[in-house]
């Protein structure tokens, strides 16, 4: 959020697939940097996760969230984190403020989005890519930079992960099947320890 999608102290983060690992986790961060957040969620048990991780607001993206968003954040929200992408991407535009930024970070919809740029173009915005390992695995010292801003995240109680399923090692694919079928919520663990 910071990096790529240049996060600013006081601005308004929108979150889809809130209540995973990914969503959880961004809420967290962007609390922990300054920002106000609304969480978008598919289900009122995935309304609860993203409320424990901090979501300032919840709102259902089987609603008129973009509508919701924009309200909220008194005219359009300034970053939006996406790991969701599929149909809900046009919408994700829309709810931008102008000089807003949508942040792509993947596609568990299902479906990859395209860009109309008119979009761009009117709401003088900006769609930006995050392929965090291709860009973080070659920079060591960026990676310890990063490590110490989490750090300092953790000691001040920003991020804290929530666990949702757990599963033993050997049944590695129950978990695939749990994050697959959208079931999952905070962070699905493997416990590699050995019985006993």
């Amino acid at each position: 959020m910071r990096t790529r999608g240049r996060l600013a102290d006081g601005e308004w983060v929108l979150v889809h697939g809130a209540a995973g690992g990914v969503g959880t986790a961004a809420l967290q961060v962007a609390r922990g940097l300054g920002a106000r957040t609304i969480a978008v969620v598919s289900t009122d048990a995935k309304a609860r996760v993203a409320k424990e991780a901090g979501a300032d607001h919840v709102v259902r993206s089987d609603g008129a969230w973009k509508d919701e968003a924009k309200e909220l954040s008194g005219g359009g929200v300034d970053l939006v984190l996406d790991p969701v992408g599929g149909d809900r991407f046009t919408d994700s535009l829309r709810s931008l403020r102008e000089g807003g930024r949508v942040v792509v970070v993947g596609f568990t919809g299902g479906s990859i989005p395209e860009v109309r740029v008119n979009r761009l173009l009117l709401g003088n915005s900006e769609v930006i890519g995050a392929g965090w390992g291709a860009y973080a695995m070659p920079k060591p010292d960026f990676n310890r930079e990063v490590g110490a801003a989490i750090a300092r995240l953790i000691e001040r109680d920003y991020v804290k992960p929530l666990v949702g399923a757990r599963f033993a090692f050997d049944d590695a694919a129950s978990a695939l099947r749990c994050i697959d079928a959208r079931q999952a919520t905070g962070k699905v663990v493997l416990d590699v320890r050995e019985a006993g």
